[in-house]
């Protein structure tokens, strides 16, 4: 599953980047995935909106099992 994640997170990573930040996978365990966001997302007061809206609905649809994204 965590091989899976990262792929998902590849294909949001370069829209993060445009904007001068990235995403980190720490880890996956019982369906939660747990991401660090870097760079100008890092403080972004829209940070928790583009976690839930974009990110976990990219891997969610993507992976099967994921039931939650988390940012640490």
């Amino acid at each position: 599953m965590k091989d899976q994640v990262e792929v998902a997170l590849n294909k949001i990573r370069p829209a993060l980047m445009a904007d001068g930040g990235n995403i980190e996978l720490v880890d996956v365990k019982e369906g939660r995935v747990s991401v660090r966001l870097t760079g100008a997302c890092h403080g972004c007061p829209m940070a928790q909106m583009t976690l839930k809206e974009e990110v976990e609905k990219s891997i969610m649809s993507s992976v099967p099992g994921v039931t939650e994204v988390i940012s640490v």
